[in-house]
């Protein structure tokens, strides 16, 4: 069976940067399953994985772009510190999640602590990093109606 559309993988890799620094990865753990096709994964990757089949390894280069996006400056922002009042401890590097002008809950990093306020960054980690994934393909199945209603897997 080959990746297409609609068919549920499972998959190892690593993630690796330009100076060879794995990232992320699933080796040493449970392979990641998803949903193919349904923007589960970075386009770039998904879009690399069509028409492999179990056992197939490969490495794929996954421009900013077609990843994680470019870093925007905009989604870096001030906050008071005292908004950060029910924290024993802020550490830089921490991850917060908090609400955007819009009422939306965000996932923040901790970038800098100063007497007054806190820098947080709304980016992703790996955005605008060019993303070099080492793949295995474990596994291919069809995928159930729920899963195709949810549009993803349980994971």
């Amino acid at each position: 069976m080959k990746i297409s559309k609609d068919k549920v993988v499972t998959f190892h890799y690593a993630l690796v940067n330009a100076e060879g620094e794995v990232l992320d990865g699933s080796r040493g753990a449970e392979p990641l399953p998803y949903l193919h096709g349904h923007n589960n994964i970075v386009p770039g990757l998904e879009r690399a994985m069509d028409g492999h089949v179990v056992g197939d390894k490969f490495k794929v280069n996954v421009s900013p772009s077609e990843g994680y996006g470019l870093r925007d400056e905009d989604k870096v922002s001030l906050v008071e510190r005292a908004s950060f009042a029910d924290f024993a401890a802020l550490d830089v590097g921490m991850m917060y999640q908090m609400e955007d002008e819009n009422g939306d809950t965000q996932l923040v990093s901790i970038t800098q602590i100063d007497d007054n306020d806190v820098t947080v960054d709304a980016n992703h980690p790996f955005a605008g990093l060019e993303l070099n994934f080492d793949v295995e393909i474990m596994d291919i199945r069809e995928a159930t109606e729920d899963e195709l209603s949810a549009g993803r897997i349980e994971l």
